[in-house]
């Protein structure tokens, strides 16, 4: 890049990667994103620094995977006490923005370092789902009934959000290209969909339940593999078993899928404003989500677990500078973020962050960075950490086995090669890779010391019990809705 450039990023939640039609998905519309991914560069093995919302988050604004900032679940929110891309920015002199989602912790005095926050969702009261603090014994959490009862077509809470949210952007850059300024901005624009409730406007869901469509991959229960780490988590948070046919699995499909479109439309709007103010031509974008969704896959729902479809998520860049219609497989993490969101400003680097330039990367720069993926939150009692080592994905479990997956000869992670005795060598190379950038068992010990201090700090277990599940957090200016 020869001048630095504004960079409007847009976040959707819980945006499967599987789900783009540019990504080769048979049935799903994505017009806009599609057009944004043929004048860019697409990832295809993009990943989350963790397979749920807070931490995630956390990640991405910090530039630092979880275990090197904390931040561990969704009862332990960003609160703005690590250096954030939004600091480097706004002390540089830059307008760093942010318009909609950002599941911080915030609090009255909370600094998250952005320059202002336009319609923000934070974690509910400022404290999260604290009953996601309980690592030991874990209860069956209710609510599990949401996720197939609220599937069907209609508006929510988040939908509504959403438009506004779309909204708010676009007249946003509208009153931006008629300012001068002499330092450019960053616009970070989040929104909620497609994460449940699965309830997707009418016209969408429609479309998709026209259709005949497949149920998902190894979803019989004669199918499903089993291990220990993901039986817990369905045992725990037990959405599936609220679905008690083929035609609930299809309405929550087809939900899903009318949300993946109704974002596309939401980011296209603000895509379009970006065009048509003349602001396209000095602004990088860059499009993921803050993680991905199972979707029934292997019986599975939500997120939380290390598989692609969960711990995966869509990467796409586009902007001057950027090789347009490239397709690149190398693996890439959302701290990969901060540094380029900096770098394209020309503001100065965060310190310590972890990741690298994607605009280096789409020009053909080597890797010189790990890409991680952790969790230590709801439903498991050890933490799980995911490291891309080559062709090789391996899952490290603090108190259950080690999974091991050949991503180039089984992309959809159909066999797990942990046990396989002519596999063992390739198992123990990506342990040991592991082991030379962090020590899982003792990430997992401070994980859980900082629990069980935030768990005290509530009232203890049976503090947090009481306090109830939180299906979802609610849109700004709506009720939570606690069961």
């Amino acid at each position: 890049m020869t001048k630095p450039l504004n960079v409007l990023v847009l976040m959707s939640d819980e945006h499967n990667p599987k789900f783009l039609a540019c990504a080769g998905h048979p049935f799903i519309q994505t017009p806009h994103l599609d057009g944004l991914a043929a004048r860019g560069t697409r990832f295809s093995q993009a990943y989350t620094c963790s397979p749920i919302c807070v931490p995630a988050r956390a990640a991405f604004a910090t530039g630092r995977y979880v275990h090197e900032v904390g931040f561990w679940d969704n009862g332990d929110a960003y609160d703005g006490s690590v250096p954030s891309w939004h600091h480097v920015l706004r002390q540089a002199g830059h307008q760093a923005v942010s318009i909609g989602k950002l599941h911080f912790r915030g609090r009255p005095g909370d600094d998250h370092g952005l320059s202002e926050e336009i319609l923000p969702m934070h974690v509910i009261d400022g404290v999260g789902d604290i009953k996601g603090l309980v690592r030991e014994n874990i209860p069956v959490r209710k609510g599990g009934d949401k996720m197939a009862k609220l599937a069907g077509p209609g508006e929510s809470t988040y939908t509504r959000y959403d438009r506004k949210i779309g909204d708010a952007a676009s007249d946003w850059l509208q009153a931006q290209a008629r300012q001068a300024d002499d330092k450019p901005w960053v616009l970070f624009v989040s929104m909620v969909a497609p994460h449940f409730p699965l309830t997707a406007p009418t016209r969408w869901y429609e479309h998709y339940a026209a259709m005949d469509l497949p149920m998902p991959k190894r979803y019989d229960p004669a199918l499903r593999p089993h291990h220990p780490f993901t039986d817990e988590y369905a045992r725990v948070v037990d959405y599936d078993t609220h679905f008690h046919g083929p035609e609930d699995v299809r309405r929550a499909i087809a939900g899903y899928c009318g949300l993946v479109s109704f974002m596309d439309e939401q980011m296209g709007q603000v895509l379009a404003a970006l065009e048509q103010t003349g602001l396209a031509k000095d602004t990088l974008v860059i499009y993921t989500s803050d993680h991905g969704d199972n979707l029934g896959a292997r019986g599975l729902w939500g997120k939380s677990t290390m598989y692609e479809e969960s711990a995966g998520v869509p990467m796409i860049l586009a902007g001057p500078g950027v090789p347009a219609g490239q397709v690149l497989a190398e693996p890439v993490s959302h701290v990969d973020c901060a540094v380029t969101i900096l770098q394209a400003a020309g503001a100065p680097a965060l310190p310590l962050a972890s990741g690298q330039s994607l605009v280096e990367l789409a020009l053909g720069a080597p890797a010189r960075r790990p890409v991680l993926s952790e969790y230590h939150a709801i439903g498991c009692t050890g933490g799980a950490t995911m490291l891309r080592h080559g062709r090789w994905k391996y899952c490290h479990y603090a108190d259950h086995p080690a999974q091991l997956f050949d991503l180039e000869a089984d992309p959809e992670e159909l066999h797990d090669l942990a046990a396989s005795a002519a596999h063992q060598d390739a198992l123990s190379a990506c342990e040991r890779a592991l082991r030379a950038l962090l020590d899982p068992d003792e990430v997992d010990r401070r994980a859980k010391q900082r629990q069980q201090d935030l768990l005290a700090g509530h009232g203890g277990r049976e503090a947090a019990l009481a306090r109830g599940d939180l299906g979802f957090t609610p849109a700004p200016g709506t009720e939570a809705a606690f069961n």
